[in-house]
């Protein structure tokens, strides 16, 4: 992999991370993925958490095939992230007004970036790392 692939690489995900957090989820989804999973918690999270894995896999397609798996993987790693996330905020009842509320938004999105870094380096190494040209 080149350095200018690598570097189209994490824009991608960068992107994708905008993207499916920010313009495709729903307030719906972000209000109700902390709920219980009987009161459509479930519904609403892996609604979202699909959408990061179904635009993962299809990042991981162009790039490298052989790891379309991680889509899968997305999903699910990205669920767990968002439900931690979002159980906590509902428990300790933080509204947009509060710090903690941000901090963790923040904390949640460096998650999500670590995860996408943890693919990119998946992918780097499959491909015999980064070819100088």
């Amino acid at each position: 992999m080149t350095l200018a692939e690598l570097l189209l690489l994490y824009l991608a995900f960068r992107a994708k991370q905008v993207i499916c957090d920010f313009f495709l989820q729903t307030q719906w989804m972000a209000e109700t993925k902390g709920k219980p999973f009987t009161a459509g918690g479930a519904k609403a999270l892996t609604m979202h958490a699909g959408i990061h894995g179904a635009f993962t896999f299809l990042l991981v397609v162009l790039f490298a095939p052989a790891f379309w798996w991680l889509g899968l993987v997305d999903f699910a790693v990205h669920a767990a992230i968002d439900r931690a996330h979002a159980v906590i905020k509902a428990q300790r009842q933080w509204t947009n007004q509060d710090n903690r509320y941000w901090w963790a938004l923040g904390l949640d999105q460096e998650a999500h970036n670590i995860t996408h870094l943890i693919y990119i380096v998946i992918i780097v190494l499959a491909a015999g790392g980064i070819v100088p040209r």
